[in-house]
């Protein structure tokens, strides 16, 4: 435990040093890092994390972008048109049942990397993620680069940016581990961007992807991150109607309980059919064409929103565990107090009555008095005999402490459904306040007290003092003349982690 505790310390130093020396214009997500290890000691403390576990590994530290979507719904042929590069394999079929993570490299040929160099870098959004899928995989961890792996390549277009294309998504079949990875993805991303094949436009005709992909993310906070995609629309050209198109999938999210939110219509001109009507062809060009502006607008923009994701994630994370999960788990304290000692009440009861019966039935009572006094004289046998009577009811008592206990924790994942990640927090914080060492009597969780209730004060404060350092920069109200605007800034700064990470893997 000293050693991952260890390694987790040196990850986040070697974090906060490349992001001080790669950004020295922006010197908020550096002290964001060392704001990240104040949540860490209080969310340790309470049992939210592991010794060798960060806040700062649950974010991605460059702009990230996550493509999801149904089989033959376009996402690799997109990908491969935004970069300028055929990097993704093609086909109307599943060509790829692997996360794929891009990133940018100097090098002029693209490069494949297996899924451990993800894991054990701290910068990218699968790091230690082999835990994960230890847990839900029989083959175990070395069985990552199933499910992962890492591509380099040298467009400028990702430069600075994490690009991720997801395997093509079938709710009925998919594994355990995929859905997992999926939900880490979308938590992560800054943009998701949820492509649909606009061949197949029946309502419920993909109603267990439509309620995975989109009833998750109705009533998020970040609701506003997610981008609904048609593509391949010049099949739709033969009959003119993408207006049916549209609204046949909008009743498709309607049915899943999404009722808002817009639809980008587009389709590679290098795979499309043919458009013979010339004034059909020129009214879905300019749709694409401004359709594609806009797309593109929004994927320039996460190097804007991501500094700012980090500092709101810093205060909505303090925020919640000084709220939302210290008032969860008194609760399910208070809970498992009142079941602990209706069960002990029970019990003991119980056995009170029936060895009352017993002596009445052997009219033995005067052995009780007998007993009594030997303990009153210290007498050894009537001691031992009465450490012995201590011992079993101790037992007991632990025992259903510890039963109780599990009952609750085993209905957890049912309450948190696809949010494993929470599951396992409240699981770990609730064993830590019920562990045998601590008294019943105690209200309050386990490491919850004022020093860290201090911490998590001032790690709200240092989020809003980085906010409004990042308005500064990006942000100009009183009008007067910025020196060096954001988007002046070089593009190359934000590149040069992955990359080495790259060329050193």
């Amino acid at each position: 435990m000293a050693q991952s505790s260890t390694n987790i310390s040196k990850r986040l130093k070697s974090l906060e040093k490349h992001l001080a020396e790669e950004h020295p214009d922006n010197p908020v997500l550096a002290k964001a890092v060392h704001s990240f290890r104040k949540l860490d000691h209080v969310a340790q403390n309470i049992g939210l994390l592991d010794r060798n576990e960060s806040y700062a590994t649950y974010v991605t530290w460059w702009p990230m972008i996550a493509v999801l979507g149904t089989f033959s719904a376009g996402k690799s042929t997109f990908i491969n048109s935004y970069l300028g590069l055929h990097l993704q394999r093609t086909g109307n079929q599943a060509v790829d049942d692997k996360f794929t993570v891009i990133c940018y490299s100097s090098h002029d040929e693209v490069k494949t990397l297996p899924g451990v160099a993800l894991d054990a870098d701290p910068r990218f959004p699968f790091y230690q993620i082999s835990r994960s899928i230890a847990e839900i995989s029989e083959a175990g961890p070395q069985r990552i680069d199933a499910y992962i792996q890492l591509k380099t390549c040298p467009s400028e277009k990702i430069r600075g940016k994490i690009l991720i294309d997801s395997p093509g998504f079938d709710a009925d079949s998919q594994r355990n581990a995929t859905l997992r990875l999926t939900q880490h993805i979308i938590d992560l991303s800054d943009l998701v961007l949820v492509f649909f094949d606009a061949r197949h436009p029946e309502p419920g005709a993909m109603k267990d992807t439509l309620e995975y992909l989109v009833a998750g993310t109705i009533n998020r906070a970040d609701a506003n991150k997610f981008v609904y995609i048609l593509n391949q629309m010049d099949v739709t050209a033969k009959e003119d109607n993408p207006e049916e198109v549209v609204s046949a999938w909008q009743r498709s999210l309607a049915q899943a309980g999404l009722f808002a939110g817009k639809f980008y219509r587009i389709y590679n001109p290098e795979a499309a059919t043919p458009i013979e009507d010339p004034l059909i062809r020129e009214r879905y060009e300019n749709k694409r064409e401004e359709d594609m502006a806009e797309l593109n607008t929004r994927m320039q923009q996460i190097e804007v929103e991501r500094s700012y994701r980090i500092a709101g994630m810093l205060e909505q994370t303090a925020e919640t565990i000084g709220n939302q999960v210290i008032h969860k788990l008194t609760g399910m304290l208070q809970n498992w107090k009142k079941r602990v000692i209706l069960f002990d009440s029970i019990l003991f009861s119980t056995l009170l009555i029936l060895s009352g019966v017993a002596f009445w039935l052997t009219d033995s009572w005067n052995l009780l008095k007998i007993f009594a006094e030997n303990i009153m004289a210290c007498e050894t046998s009537s001691l031992v005999g009465l450490g012995i009577i201590a011992g079993v009811m101790g037992y007991i008592h632990f025992t259903i402490r510890s039963k109780v206990a599990d009952n609750m924790i085993k209905k957890l994942p049912a309450e948190f459904g696809h949010d494993h990640t929470a599951c396992k927090q409240y699981t770990q914080a609730f064993i830590k306040s019920t562990a045998a060492y601590r008294p019943m009597f105690l209200q309050k969780p386990a490491g919850w007290n004022n020093s860290n209730q201090n911490i998590l004060a001032q790690v709200k404060s240092e989020a809003n003092d980085y906010i409004q350092s990042l308005n500064d920069q990006f942000t100009n109200p009183s009008g007067h003349k910025v020196e060096v605007a954001a988007e002046e800034q070089p593009a190359a700064e934000s590149v040069t982690i992955p990359e080495a990470k790259a060329e050193q893997a």
